[in-house]
Order: structure tokens, then sequence, then C-alpha cells
């Protein structure tokens, strides 16, 4: 599997390398790079500098052109960068003309380094094999000149061999063990599945967002549990499950891996059967961080993600966290500003307060601010379902 940048002992150094082109405008690509720098720390990377360059679609060789690349790899080799990491995926032949220009150095794209990520937060066997799988597949079509780069990457999918006359060999190995992952997960699924079908006439409520939107803190708070929460991507990938009740009624609450832009569809195919948690929720809480300046377009990434998995036309809540780190706006004095303009009554009274298609509510679940009106909420949601799903167990109302 791929390497894990956790263990080293110092952070490795990188650059990021993304294009601006008639599809994706200069403001766009830095938030992507802001993210892909959130990526590179999560992976214990700390990022040195970005390079940008202006083409109507990538280069065909290198992604950009031969003048930026060489620029790239001018700086590189003068600063003792350890890898070049591309915000969009890279095809099997520019991964080798690229390797080709540098020595030493590793090159990833966005997609290698988020399956980096999650081959170092995977937990349980359920989501390593799920993780395996993603990076075998990942890895098959690039095999061709692979070995140099494992050789660089010091690991990679934990095989070393002496050269090209090995690469059908290998190809015939890793479709071997991407078949065997494949029947152990299918195992994995039907038990999983047989778990679902035994939790009795409960309702199922699925805690879904982007990744670092505080769903991991809101599961704990909700359901008292202790489920790992960090300040990172990815934090949790093992989906939870834990039992909860508000009230007199009894209900499911699940926590699920965080969703993301330009999420590679290896991990979305290998972690079906982790969504089917979302897939097969009753109701969706669907957490947003409120503080990010770009919020509304992670509220349609996990809308898209939701409907590329079949989890859409579900009863949902909508849950804007973090009220808390809502940022001021630096534009105006401080003495100008309005002291109730970050107020839960100035928040419902937005746009984003007055949803007709879905319940909202504002909290802070760092703060445990507003989570009665939250738990109110879910609690009257689920019961209507569960009135309507099971009119012979109303007495618990």
């Amino acid at each position: 599997m791929a390497q894990n940048l956790e263990t080293q002992k110092s952070k490795e150094t990188c650059v990021l390398v993304g294009l601006i082109s008639y599809r994706q405008s200069k403001e766009l690509l830095d938030e992507y790079l802001d993210e892909l720098t959130f990526l590179a720390e999560t992976a214990n990377a700390h990022t040195l500098r970005r390079f940008t360059q202006s083409l109507d679609r990538p280069d065909s060789r290198f992604f950009v052109g031969s003048g930026k690349i060489a620029e790239i790899r001018d700086y590189v080799v003068e600063n003792g960068v350890d890898m070049v990491i591309f915000d969009d995926e890279l095809s099997p032949s520019q991964l080798r003309n690229i390797e080709g220009e540098f020595e030493e150095v590793k090159i990833l794209d966005r997609n290698n380094l988020i399956l980096d990520i999650f081959a170092q937060r995977a937990r349980t066997a359920h989501a390593q094999t799920q993780v395996e799988l993603a990076q075998y597949e990942y890895l098959l079509p690039r095999l061709t000149g692979m070995w140099t780069h494992l050789q660089k990457q010091k690991g990679g999918i934990g095989m070393k061999g002496p050269g090209e006359k090995e690469i059908e060999t290998d190809r015939r190995i890793i479709r071997d063990r991407i078949a065997k992952l494949k029947e152990q997960l299918k195992s994995i699924d039907k038990q999983m599945s047989t778990q679902r079908g035994n939790r009795g006439a409960l309702v199922r409520t699925a805690i879904v967002g982007y990744t670092n939107a505080g769903k991991s803190t809101l599961m704990n708070l909700l359901s008292k549990s202790d489920v790992f929460a960090e300040d990172k991507l990815f934090a949790t990938l093992d989906t939870t499950v834990r039992k909860v009740v508000l009230e007199n009624l009894p209900f499911l609450l699940s926590d699920t891996v965080g969703f993301i832009r330009k999420l590679p569809h290896q991990l979305i195919e290998s972690f079906k059967s982790t969504l089917d948690e979302t897939r097969e929720a009753d109701l969706l809480i669907h957490v947003v961080d409120i503080s990010h300046p770009k919020f509304e377009e992670q509220i349609r990434v996990v809308n898209d993600t939701l409907a590329e998995i079949g989890s859409v036309n579900k009863p949902s809540i909508l849950v804007f966290n973090k009220i808390d780190a809502i940022p001021r706006d630096n534009d105006i004095p401080e003495h100008e500003q309005e002291p109730d303009h970050q107020t839960l009554e100035s928040l419902k009274s937005t746009w984003m307060g007055k949803s007709k298609d879905q319940k909202v509510v504002f909290i802070s679940a760092k703060n445990k601010e507003n989570i009665d009106e939250l738990r109110s909420v879910i609690y009257e949601t689920v019961k209507e379902i569960h009135m309507e799903r099971y009119p012979y167990n109303n007495f618990l109302y």
C-alpha cells in the first residue's frame, strides 16, 4: 500500500501544482490549492510553494508546460523538496514523463494523496480492505515503469522487482489481489447487511457532510460516545453506529466518512458498503461548516456525492455548525460592526435559515451552543418517521 507519511520522524516538504483554465478560474484554483495544502498537512507534509499556469487544457506530457516543469524542477532541486503534488489526477503517461524529469522526488496527484491519507486513517480490517482495494485499482493502470516509481516512494504497494520484465507478472498478481479483496468485501458487506437487518424497528439517522465540518464532534455530543474527532481531514473513516434515546424515543445514529471535492472514484466504489449506512438511513443530518468561506460549494459537493451513491430524496436536517467561528468583516471597523450580526436570531433571518425544503438549525458543537434546539428538531423528525413507519408502536409518544 501507499507509504504512510505519518510514521516519519519529521514532516516532508512539498510543492503544489495546479492549472488555471476556462473551466477553472484563478479564484477557484486558489480555493482548491488551499484544500490541497490542508490535505498535505493532514498527511504530515509542509507546503513550501505553489506553482500555477494558465492553459486551455492540461499538457498531454507534463500536465503543465515543459517550461513550467523545468521551473518546478529547479526549485525542487535548489530547496531539497521531497515531493511534488498535482491538484488533478495524472494519467499514467503524464506520471511517467514527470517522474523522468525528477530524481529521487515523489510525484503524487490529489487522488494518490487522498488514498494515502485514507491508508493512514483506516483502523478496522473493513476500512483497511476498502482502502487497499482502492489503492490497487488506482495503481494498476500506472504499472508501466512503476518499479522506479515504487523505489522512489520507498514503499508503494509493498512489492519490489528488478524491472520492466516483471510488469506482466505483477499485473496478474495485482489483478488476483483485487479479485481477492473484492471477495473479502462481499463477505464483509453480507455480514454488515445482516447486522443492519437485525437492528429492529428503529429509525436510522446518518450524519453526513463535508470533511472536517464537525460530524464526529456532533456524534459524540448526541450519543455521548467517544468517536475520534480531530481538526484534520478524514479524521473518521469507519462508520460508527450508536443507539440514541431522546426523551422516550430510541433511534440509531451513524457517523460516516466525510466528502470532499474530486473524491477519487476508486474510493467511492470501494467505500460503497460503508456508505450503505447513508444509503439506508431514514433521516440525514447534513452538517455544514458555516465558518468556511466556501460552505455553499461544500453543500453542493455533499449533495452531488449523495446523488452519486443513491441517497437523495430523503428527509434531512441542515445543521450549520461552528457559528462561534464565523469570521467578522475585517473591512468594517469594529466599533461600526453590528453587535448582533452573529446571533441565532440574525442567522435565522438570513436565506440560510429560510429553507422551504428542509429543517435548519444553527449550532456550535464545540461550545454546545443551541444543541437543545437541534435535539428537539431531531426528536420531532424521527417521531414523524417512526409514527408513519411503525404505527403500531405509537404508544411511545
